[in-house]
């Protein structure tokens, strides 16, 4: 089953539908199935995968009302392991709509069922308030994102996204936790950006992500060209931002990402009895194979999903949504040295890798 990620602030600007599709780009491009699921009427976060959302038959506003089921709402990206659920302004209607129906709070969560067997990663961009869309997405989530800008104001709506968090954990969805608060649009010259993260990582403690989101013109450029930051500029300082996040986020559901995959892995096969110099017939003990054959100490890799495979599955069962062309290869260059650039595991890696924050820095 994969793992629903909501990106949720009450407070607008602050990069939550920026962090939302470059977290799911990011996400994708370490060759995990991410689906981008936009419930935000905006819909920035699908403009910004280069879909238009005016001329998109099916939107989640469908999916919520009911009309169509949520395989159909779900379209193909430019980049390979990403697929997206567009948003439409019809959805700001949507809050109405679903006034009358029993058990509104659990609309999306039921949708996302089917989701969760196909993705490794949902990334939900929730609107900026607390209404029943948000309440939506934060009772399906297995946990949630907090951006907040390294500004005072952003500071003071954090209370009430804490207790809405405590409301649905007592009342809808006990399983809910913060998966980690990401500071956005950091500039180090500024000392107020230094207090405001010094001041979050006090209260919040470990759960501050690492990376740090820092101002980049280069992430404010790629939405008006339709395209998340790494491929729009994979060498930029906001491309190797959020590839930091997605490998910190990777890294740590390492063991929620292993079970998943080893329920899904079929039987090891049993080989037949071969004859040995003894005369005797035994049993050739089976070779561990794909998540089995990880260490058990040293440190742990996230596991791959081949493309190939992926594609093959999906042709092989076209009730699948976004089945691709079998055989079909990545666009590889760009998104293969994104993927390597901060990763201290990479010896080839370049060496103006951007180091991860530190209050000291």
């Amino acid at each position: 089953m994969g793992k629903v990620i909501a990106v949720a602030n009450q407070k607008g600007g602050v990069g939550k539908t920026t962090t939302a599709v470059n977290l799911a780009a990011s996400l994708a491009a370490t060759d995990h199935p991410t689906l981008l699921l936009d419930i935000d009427p905006q819909a920035n976060g699908t403009s910004g995968l280069g879909i238009e959302p005016r001329t998109v038959a099916t939107s989640v506003y469908e999916v919520l009302t009911g009309d169509v089921p949520f395989e159909d709402a779900v379209l193909q990206t430019e980049m390979p392991f990403l697929d997206a659920v567009p948003s439409h302004i019809n959805l700001v209607g949507a809050e109405i709509e679903m006034i009358n129906v029993l058990e509104r709070e659990q609309v999306l969560k039921r949708a996302l069922v089917r989701a969760r067997r196909t993705y490794d990663f949902v990334v939900v961009d929730c609107p900026p308030s607390l209404g029943l869309l948000t309440l939506n997405a934060l009772t399906a989530a297995d946990s949630v994102v907090i951006p907040v800008q390294a500004e005072y104001f952003a500071l003071e709506g954090l209370g009430q996204l804490l207790n809405t968090i405590k409301i649905v954990r007592q009342h809808l969805n006990p399983d809910l936790e913060i998966e980690g608060v990401l500071l956005t649009m950091f500039d180090p010259r500024l000392r107020l950006a230094s207090q405001v993260a010094a001041e979050v990582r006090r209260y919040f403690g470990d759960k501050v992500f690492e990376a740090v989101i820092q101002r980049n013109v280069r992430v404010a450029e790629a939405p008006s060209f339709g395209k998340p930051v790494l491929l729009y500029d994979a060498l930029s300082a906001g491309s190797k931002n959020y590839m930091a996040l997605a490998r910190e986020v990777i890294r740590n559901n390492l063991r929620y990402l292993h079970e998943e995959h080893a329920e899904e892995a079929p039987p090891a096969p049993v080989a037949p009895p071969t004859l040995s110099g003894d005369g005797q017939h035994h049993r050739t003990p089976p070779q561990p194979h794909g998540l089995a054959a990880v260490p058990a100490e040293g440190p742990a890799s996230p596991p791959r999903v081949r493309y190939e495979d992926v594609a093959r599955e999906r042709a092989d069962r076209p009730e699948l949504p976004g089945a691709p062309t079998p055989g079909l290869e990545p666009p590889a260059d760009r998104i293969r040295l994104a993927s390597r650039v901060n990763d201290p595991t990479d010896d080839d890696a370049p060496d103006d890798a951007a180091a991860p924050y530190s209050p000291s820095s």
